[in-house]
């Protein structure tokens, strides 16, 4: 078994370092790239914006200085007429040769088609009326047809002007509706940009956390002693190589576990040979066998005997948690009755219950599970022993059991002081017996409720601590009714 999959080596960098620096690179991406578009576009507006506007005053300043001109040919003409000075001619030329440059300069700039229409018929039409104007004779009528011509010519430079303020609207409209253009593609833009900014973040988050998670997880197994499942972390070489340094720990903790186990089998069962010795020596000094004893030996002897005896008892807790470990991953699974497995069990301690005044309440259902007889008896049997060494004379001890969806729910409570809440997380710990330890008249040996997890765990179910209103201490066991999910992992 694997702790998570292990990535080909491409999908990372090197260093967790570099991996992050990538991530920034990628989030940051269309961000930057949506702001060069919005730099261009502007940039675009801008030019676009400046050249109209450069070209339109340059068009208006024209058009109106051609205005200006026709009406002031139009003033010497008319004065030429009446007074028929030649001095006015040279009038006429100067004014008429401005008028010609303004022309030529309007006419390099990029005019429409109707604006250089009517430029040129402005153009062609004094170039008429001042050959009219040279070769004209005193006539009435000739002078009119002149004077009503000069009028047109101002007409005519007046619609290039309205034709030039026209442009110079049209200019600005599309000013307006390029930058409205602009602004709906750079909003197309930002709509776009941000799901694939949360997009990246988010797979960028997710590429990073997995070998972040795969070490927790690798941690966190290591610490609850599961080291059956070898460590595989992926991502860069460093996290890869401290993923190498906890499977080593893994290899050695399961090398110094196989260590304690022999340690605790071979020196438990060597100590209870000289252990034997002794109490049979001290009892036969308690018998008088080698001769009457003063008070004084017979106090020594005494302590020699009650201390024999716990240290036997202590010899026993070890070989009982070595046989609990090693009987953890075996299950003989059968269907069961766990109510009756619950009714034995109280019938067991009838006499412990019955010798303090203890009373026992029962709420069973009869429920049938698969699971291993033996070892749910010993998880019933270790709770119901805790809360009758924890229950106080004459109080109540409560069992209720119970079937919930798939599961079967076993309720233990007493009447005693309860399980403070700093003790709550490592009461299930080996040879863990808490600060505020029993006082009674039996000691315990912090292996019960850690055997009670043990099995089951084995079993695929939880036991937990649960606040109690009647106060005391309220054990919950949760069983699937089906165990066979878990042979597998078992065995």
């Amino acid at each position: 078994m694997k702790i998570g999959l292990d990535f080909p080596r491409r999908y990372y960098p090197r260093s967790f370092l570099s991996l992050l620096l990538l991530a920034f690179a990628f989030v940051a991406a269309p961000l930057i790239v949506a702001f060069y578009n919005a730099a261009v576009y502007v940039e675009e507006l801008a030019g676009q914006s400046q050249t109209a506007v450069s070209q339109a005053a340059q068009a208006s300043r024209g058009s109106r200085l051609l205005v200006e001109q026709t009406t002031a040919l139009e003033r010497v003409a008319r004065q030429y007429l009446i007074l028929d000075d030649a001095e006015l001619l040279n009038d006429y030329a100067r004014l008429r040769g401005n008028f010609k440059s303004n022309t030529s300069e309007l006419s390099l700039q990029p005019l429409d088609e109707l604006q250089l229409h009517g430029l040129n018929a402005t153009i062609d039409k004094e170039q008429g009326l001042y050959e009219t104007l040279l070769g004209h004779r005193s006539a009435p009528a000739e002078k009119a047809a002149l004077i009503e011509g000069y009028v047109t010519l101002s007409e005519l430079a007046r619609d290039v002007l309205n034709t030039s303020n026209a442009l110079i609207d049209r200019e600005v409209d599309s000013m307006r509706r390029t930058a409205e253009r602009a602004q709906e593609t750079l909003w197309l833009q930002l709509a776009a940009t941000i799901p694939l900014g949360i997009f990246l973040a988010v797979g960028v988050t997710l590429l990073i956390a997995r070998p972040i998670r795969q070490l927790d997880q690798a941690i966190r197994r290591l610490g609850a002693g599961e080291f059956d499942a070898a460590i595989r972390v992926g991502g860069p070489a460093d996290l890869k190589y401290l993923g190498g340094r906890l499977e080593w720990l893994r290899q050695r903790l399961i090398e110094l576990e196989q260590q304690k186990r022999f340690f605790l089998r071979h020196v438990s069962h060597e100590l209870k040979t000289p252990l034997t010795a002794l109490r049979e020596g001290s009892e036969l000094l308690m018998e008088g066998t080698v001769g009457p004893l003063t008070a004084p030996q017979r106090e020594i002897v005494t302590i020699l005997q009650q201390k024999s005896v716990q240290l036997q008892a202590l010899i026993e807790d070890l070989l009982n948690y070595h046989r609990a470990q090693e009987s953890v991953g075996r299950l003989d699974l059968g269907t069961l009755r766990l109510d009756r497995i619950v009714d034995q069990v109280i019938e067991d301690h009838r006499l412990a219950v019955q010798a303090r005044g203890i009373r026992a309440e029962l709420h069973l259902q009869p429920v049938a599970l698969e699971g291993d007889a033996n070892k749910l008896r010993a998880v019933v049997a270790n709770l119901v022993s805790n809360a009758i060494k924890y229950s106080p004379d004459g109080g109540i001890i409560s069992l209720a059991l119970r079937r919930e969806g798939d599961n079967v729910i076993l309720d233990v409570g007493d009447a005693g002081a309860g399980i403070p809440p700093e003790d709550r997380e490592r009461i299930f710990d080996w040879f863990y017996q808490g600060e505020h330890q029993h006082h009674g008249r039996v000691q315990g040996s912090g292996l019960g409720l850690a055997i009670v997890r043990e099995f089951v765990v084995a079993h695929g179910g939880r036991v937990e601590v649960v606040d109690s209103q009647a106060g005391g201490a309220h054990f919950r066991v949760s069983i699937p009714l089906v165990a066979a999910a878990f042979r597998t992992r078992a065995s």
